[in-house]
């Protein structure tokens, strides 16, 4: 992650596109995607973005580039997002905590494999057909 070492209260899109790589079209873009993501807006109606959105940034330029979620996916994960839960994760994280999955991922693979279950009772039906 980028180091916020300048502590302002606001920053502006062009501040916070720097800060965290992204194009300021793509950070428009989030917003329209991600609910969490509201940036205020000053008198003349620019974006002023807070330290929370920028690390809400940072966590969603994570899940869909690192970790390659779809939009989507990232959406169901943001559902239960909280600005201090992925501070304190980012900060802890260790190699040795990945054998360990969340309540998310387990829900996830458990969905994933109830529809390859249904995609291969098709298939088996579909074959026996021919």
């Amino acid at each position: 992650m980028k180091d916020l070492s300048i502590k302002k209260l606001y920053y502006s899109i062009s501040e916070v596109s720097k800060i965290t790589s992204m194009e300021q079209y793509v950070l428009r873009y989030w917003e329209t995607e991600f609910e969490q993501l509201k940036p205020q807006k000053n008198r003349a109606g620019n974006r002023i973005y807070t330290n929370k959105d920028i690390q809400l940034i940072l966590h969603i330029k994570t899940l869909l580039r690192e970790r390659k979620y779809t939009i989507e996916g990232a959406k169901k994960i943001m559902e239960n997002y909280s600005p201090d839960k992925i501070l304190q994760s980012s900060e802890s994280e260790n190699p040795s905590d990945e054998n360990q999955e969340s309540p998310i991922i387990k829900r996830e693979k458990s969905s994933i494999h109830k529809d390859l279950e249904e995609i291969k009772s098709i298939l088996e039906f579909l074959v026996s057909k021919l």
